[in-house]
């Protein structure tokens, strides 16, 4: 199931809804029609467990393209959001997780040549994300070295406390696409936090695709572009840490709860690898995607 997170008109607030087709299937109108008390938020839905997934999943089917009245509105009618707008939590993000990567970062960034042995952990605010097609803000007074970073983050769906590796993928909710956006220039110290969470650093969507539709995340295409010029293209096979790997990891010592995000990292081609080295400016445009979910495209533009 692809679900999106939208608003019909701009006064309307944000629904939860099943992609299908050109259409936009409204859970909460479309449960209430089958007798069954869908919620209207991204997360509300999460937390309702894996049933709820199923249980959508068949109704959807059972309708065969041909949905009640009043439950659907065509895709090209309405305003995608972030799929969850705004996180409980800090997104995890996970830094140098492809070879490649580490090598280009080891050159222009001080960080070490030497492949992690351990998952890098670093996070990004609640504040952070923003949904398809949203500006990114660039902030002169604060940066001249604005980055990209493309990038597959899973959702959780279940507590996951201890996780062993060989479960953790059952504790998944469903996946999207998220492009990391770093201040290079403001990492302070060795902590990226100020780098990598300032507001608009983390735009995230079109979709999540439920996990029943991804059940192996490390087969899938990931690429990024800067003004039509492709940058990054890469498999998540070559992740050095796999996505079951960073969620036994990261819930022996913090627990996962549903709805909290993991950005697995992104493979080489970002701006501080270049040579020269290349940064993102207002007037420029960020087209990033990973197949079999969806794409995503963002203008960069001046702080006001």
């Amino acid at each position: 199931m692809r679900l999106v997170t939208y608003r019909a008109t701009v006064e309307a607030g944000a629904r939860l809804g099943a992609l299908v087709d050109d259409l936009v299937v409204d859970l909460a109108r479309f449960g209430a029609v089958a007798a069954v008390p869908f919620p209207s938020s991204m997360l509300e839905f999460i937390d309702l467990g894996p049933q709820a997934v199923a249980t959508a999943t068949k109704l959807l089917a059972e309708c065969q393209g041909v949905f009640p009245i009043g439950t659907t509105v065509p895709l090209a009618n309405v305003k995608l959001l972030a799929p969850i707008p705004r996180p409980r939590k800090n997104i995890f993000g996970i830094g140098l997780n492809y070879t490649e990567h580490v090598a280009e970062s080891a050159k222009s960034l001080d960080t070490s040549a030497d492949l992690p042995r351990q998952p890098v952990i670093f996070s990004k605010p609640p504040t952070t994300v923003i949904g398809p097609g949203e500006p990114i803000v660039h902030n002169k007074a604060i940066t001249q070295q604005l980055d990209w970073e493309i990038e597959l983050a899973a959702i959780i769906g279940t507590t996951a406390k201890g996780a062993r590796r060989e479960d953790a993928l059952r504790h998944v909710f469903g996946y999207t696409v998220l492009i990391d956006m770093s201040a290079r220039d403001c990492r302070r110290a060795g902590q990226w936090i100020y780098s990598k969470g300032q507001d608009s650093f983390a735009p995230m969507g079109p979709v999540v695709v439920t996990a029943d539709e991804i059940p192996d995340p490390q087969t899938l295409d990931l690429w990024l572009t800067v003004n039509g010029v492709e940058k990054q293209r890469s498999n998540t096979a070559f992740m050095l840490f796999k996505v079951d790997e960073l969620i036994a990891d990261i819930s022996q010592g913090i627990t996962l709860e549903p709805g909290d995000i993991i950005a697995t990292g992104t493979p080489a081609g970002v701006g501080a690898g270049m040579d020269p080295q290349e940064w993102v400016w207002p007037g420029d445009v960020i087209v990033g995607g990973v197949d079999g979910i969806g794409t995503l495209r963002h203008p960069i533009v001046a702080a006001a």
